[in-house]
């Protein structure tokens, strides 16, 4: 089993305290302290705290990538396999990467720094292509609640109540069937809904 490294341990910090006290609101020093470190060991290993946003954003954006690569878009409006596919490692990414997604929804409109522009790029993509492809107003409106619903659902979790914070598997289980629901994804589709394990950032 591979150690935690300095870098790890800070990017771990970091990323709690972007989404607990805020990007703007959060020091070097006060990650520095978080991690049990110097400040200078902090910015020894990131030049700046835009550097460490940079290190914690960019692993859940490079998954989002891999999705579109992987899966596409295209497999998601025609449905199918691949829409149930698409789906299962859209609710992984959501739920690997709960407190990056938590950092961009509630801070990003304040946050001016490359990784929030190509994470807002991700979704311009995604809006983009549902806007030239899906024809029907209610589809659109279906994958628009579908996908951007389920990031604000887990983005503002602790104010909607104890119910989505619930056991991870059983989470995991209801944000697919819902999901599934909305965007007619039949639950017999090999995709495999129930046997992936997720961790979370």
């Amino acid at each position: 089993m591979p150690t935690t490294t300095t870098a790890d341990d800070l990017r771990r910090v970091a990323l709690e305290e972007f989404a607990s006290t805020g990007y703007h609101a959060t020091s070097i020093q006060q990650i520095a302290d978080r991690a049990g470190v110097s400040k200078a060991t902090v910015l020894y290993h990131f030049a700046s705290k835009e550097a460490l946003l940079e290190a914690v954003l960019s692993p859940a954006l490079d998954q989002l990538d891999q999705i579109l690569q992987n899966v596409g878009l295209a497999g998601l409006r025609d449905g199918g396999a691949q829409r149930a596919l698409f789906l299962e490692q859209f609710v992984d990414f959501l739920l690997e990467h709960r407190s990056a997604v938590y950092v961009f929804v509630n801070q990003s409109s304040s946050i001016d720094a490359p990784v929030i522009t190509r994470a807002i790029r991700e979704i311009e993509l995604m809006a983009t292509f549902f806007e030239e492809h899906v024809d029907s107003v209610e589809q659109r409106v279906r994958f628009g609640v579908a996908l951007g619903g389920a990031a604000y659902l887990l983005a503002g979790a602790p104010q909607v109540g104890p119910a989505i914070t619930a056991d991870l598997p059983e989470l995991r289980s209801a944000l697919l069937a819902v999901l599934g629901d909305l965007l007619a994804v039949d639950p017999r589709q090999p995709a495999a809904l129930a046997s992936a394990s997720i961790t979370t950032d």
